[in-house]
């Protein structure tokens, strides 16, 4: 009989993340009996997730930097609460190798990769060079200098960042001096590191990722892939699993290429590896060594909790047995709605939340709950609606569905546009790649798809709530002075 792994349990643990994914994280822990402690900044004392944990821990401050990203009051937060274990979310400090460092000097587990990995993946000049090596495609790369080398179109971007920061398209040599100072500025004051590269642009792509699990046994899998082609800025707002663009056999040349792209990096934990896809050919985008805001398209596909395996994972255990005998069962859609208004260009939006209501036929990862007050301090994504169906088209009729009905006041978000996508002919027929809101005008996109009566009992309920408020706030003056006056 072979020697069975070394398994610690984890008893209590905190999340160093707020609003929807220290929520979703909650709820697997609570599942598993494990004891959950949230940490928060005086802008979300009173968020729903603060209230699902089992303790909580006030950081102090609005700013990340003053709470989410000081390192320093989590690992304290930890400490005097007795947390084993520290999941990072995503965003934040989850991509931070001192981070894990500090985990792991403080005998707390870090849930998530070795600091070694995060640190290699974290820079994308130096995963590049690990996947060629390791025989995965990547797409012609070259320092400024040698932009000749690779030709135009190019992509100027960060090795230190992700989202669209420090990201600019070069068309001609003319241009590509300010666009080298311009992303190198902005990558030195998102990411602290100014190091830009160059890449082959590829105009119209689709953006599909794949789920990677690795456990430290050396087990290594995959659960299919992801498509997020559809973005803003570079930055996604609907995901769908599996992707109508990739075919059996690309599927399993992808799924073969992410597996060796963990193996490459000594992936442990539950992450995604990113391609871009044109055609029937792919290439290497990056490593997230993390859990991604789109994971749940994959558990809905797949009935697999991605939250568990990763704290199974973290605990010593191999990677579950089901895990390599799980299929693809349908289809999922996801959207994110935003507190931003896209007909002003995504400008973002705050205010308090009067009415938020989803229908039950969809899952809904929310940070928010009626009531809620949604601040500028934070990314403004307020939740995850997602939904599942037999089929792709019925997944997409049932969130856009859900969506329409979804009584959301108080605060502009992108809903409308959200909709207006899901009932495009393009999406529907599975057409879309990268450039959809590039080619397609979000300003007339996000134009309200309200009735005119709706848009009236929209606001007649603004309206109530205001009053309703006004009158208790005078019913607390006139209590106020009633107190002074028997005071005295």
């Amino acid at each position: 009989m072979g020697r069975l792994p070394d398994v610690t349990p984890i008893t209590k643990l905190l999340v160093a993340n707020r609003g929807e994914i220290a929520a979703r994280i909650f709820k697997t822990c609570k599942e598993m009996g494990i004891a959950t402690v949230a940490v928060f900044s005086d802008a979300d004392e009173e968020a729903p997730f603060v209230v699902m944990a089992d303790e909580a821990v006030a950081l102090g401050g609005n700013t990340a930097t003053e709470s989410y990203l000081n390192i320093d009051k989590i690992i304290s937060a930890a400490n005097r609460t007795g947390a084993t274990a520290i999941h990072p979310g995503y965003g934040f400090l989850a991509e931070n190798a001192g981070f894990a460092n500090a985990c792991d000097a403080a005998g707390i587990v870090f849930v998530g990769p070795s600091p070694q990995t995060i640190a290699s993946m974290g820079s994308k000049i130096k995963a590049k060079n690990i996947m060629r090596n390791a025989g995965v495609p990547t797409l012609p790369t070259a320092q400024p200098a040698d932009a000749d080398s690779i030709g135009y179109p190019l992509l100027v971007k960060a090795s230190a960042g992700g989202g669209g920061r420090g990201m600019r398209i070069v068309e001609s040599p003319a241009d590509l001096e300010t666009a080298v100072a311009g992303a190198s500025r902005e990558a030195e004051a998102s990411f602290g590191d100014g190091t830009v590269f160059l890449e082959k642009y590829l105009p119209r792509p689709r953006h599909i990722e794949v789920q990677i699990l690795g456990d430290a046994h050396g087990n290594m899998t995959s659960l299919y892939e992801r498509e997020c082609s559809i973005q803003r800025r570079y930055q996604k707002i609907i995901e769908e699993a599996p992707s109508p663009a990739v075919s059996e056999d690309l599927r399993y040349r992808l799924c073969e290429a992410a597996v060796a792209a963990g193996q490459a990096s000594g992936f442990i934990g539950v992450g995604t590896v990113e391609f871009l896809v044109e055609g029937n050919r792919f290439y290497f985008l990056e490593v997230n060594t993390r859990l991604q805001v789109e994971h749940p398209v994959t558990e809905m596909i797949t009935d697999v909790d991605l939250v568990r395996e990763q704290i199974m994972i973290a605990e010593g255990h191999p990677l579950s047995p089901e895990l390599s005998d799980a299929e693809v069962d349908g289809h999922s859609v996801e959207a994110r709605i935003y507190a931003e208004d896209p007909t002003q260009d995504y400008l973002p939006q705050t205010g308090k939340l009067i009415e938020w209501r989803l229908p039950d036929t969809v899952r809904v990862d929310s940070g928010v709950a009626r009531g809620s007050t949604v601040s500028p301090h934070y990314d403004p994504m307020l939740a995850k609606v997602i939904a599942w169906g037999p089929s792709r088209a019925e997944a997409i009729r049932t969130l856009a569905t859900a969506l329409r009905k979804a009584e959301i006041k108080g605060v502009v978000t992108n809903r409308d546009l959200l909709v207006n996508i899901l009932d495009h002919p393009d999406f529907k027929a599975g057409d879309a790649d990268t450039s959809f809101l590039r080619t397609n005008d979000p300003a007339e996109l996000g134009k309200s798809t309200l009735t005119r009566q709706e848009v009236i009992n929209s606001a007649v309920a603004v309206a109530i709530f205001a009053q309703e408020h006004a009158f208790r706030l005078a019913q607390l003056t006139v209590a106020a002075s009633n107190c002074l006056l028997l005071h005295h």
